[in-house]
């Protein structure tokens, strides 16, 4: 086998986050409409004499190795398939996304790190079968697992991936307040909202998706606005840019997107957006699609 394997783990955006019931197990059920968008961690392996990882890049320093998701994967895949991949890996994860911003980071990262191990198999390794013990790692594994766009139900671990999906450029914008989930959800004033409405099929015009996002919400956006209020400035900042077919919250927060149709103005709205606020996180990248 080859002496250097490389795997990135995508941005995950929730353009549309609706919550529609509180479970007995405490979790909740929703729908979301997911993409993913090519500014990502990326995790590198080189075959060692026992598994490793080594954390590196802008935001290394908010994770711990031995508990890193990536490890916890890793680990999963030897004990559900043992001798499938040999030898050990040494593995670097460079964080280039920021940590606890609603655009799926360490779910990414285990779903990197899951890939590459399936990649490196000398077995055969059935999608449904990784796809259950992805599920184990948390929620969002399993739509990271596949990044592409895709319906999410559930808790997320029902996944509808979408054949046609228009092309699009994304700006992400992230203060660089971490944002627990589990906060957003305790604030959470209505637990059983309605569901997505039904997408246009074939969805192939940016101009579909965006009278179909017109119709839809973050949920977890009014209780993270009023826990982290520069979020909502973010929002406003980012819809006054030019281009902008919609400005929102994505997953529990804090990191806001901007939709665009053309990578120029995806560009010039993440050079406004450094410019009135160099301290926060920017990034400007187009859509992973079908």
């Amino acid at each position: 086998m080859a002496e250097h394997f490389v795997q990135a783990a995508p941005a995950k955006v929730n353009l549309a986050l609706h919550v529609t019931r509180r479970r007995e197990d405490g979790y909740h059920d929703l729908e979301s409409l997911v993409v993913f968008a090519e500014v990502a961690d990326e995790i590198e392996a080189i075959p060692a004499r026992a598994d490793s990882l080594v954390i590196t890049g802008p935001f290394a320093k908010t994770l711990v190795n031995s508990d890193n998701l990536v490890t916890r994967a890793v680990a999963a895949f030897r004990a559900q398939w043992p001798g499938a991949v040999e030898p050990a890996l040494a593995m670097t994860l460079r964080k280039n996304l920021p940590v606890a911003a609603g655009i799926g980071g360490g779910s990414a990262d285990a779903a990197a790190a899951l890939r590459l191990m399936a990649g490196l198999s000398g077995q055969p390794i059935a999608l449904p079968e990784l796809s259950a013990l992805a599920l184990r790692l948390g929620a969002d594994v399993p739509s990271c697992l596949l990044s592409v766009p895709l319906v999410a139900r559930g808790v997320g671990e029902i996944v509808s991936p979408l054949r046609q999906f228009p092309s699009l450029h994304i700006v992400l914008v992230n203060p660089l307040v971490p944002v627990a989930t589990a906060d957003i959800f305790r604030r959470l004033r209505a637990h059983d909202n309605y569901p997505l409405p039904a997408l246009p099929m074939p969805l192939t015009r940016p101009a579909q998706l965006g009278i179909w996002l017109a119709e839809t919400r973050n949920d977890l956006q009014p209780p993270a606005v009023k826990l982290v209020p520069v979020i909502g400035d973010l929002i406003e900042l980012m819809g006054e840019t030019q281009g902008c077919m919609l400005a929102r919250m994505s997953g529990s927060g804090a990191t806001v997107f901007g939709l665009f149709g053309a990578s120029a103005q995806a560009h010039q709205a993440a050079h406004e957006l450094r410019r009135a606020h160099p301290e926060y996180w920017v990034a400007a990248a187009p859509l992973i699609v079908p």
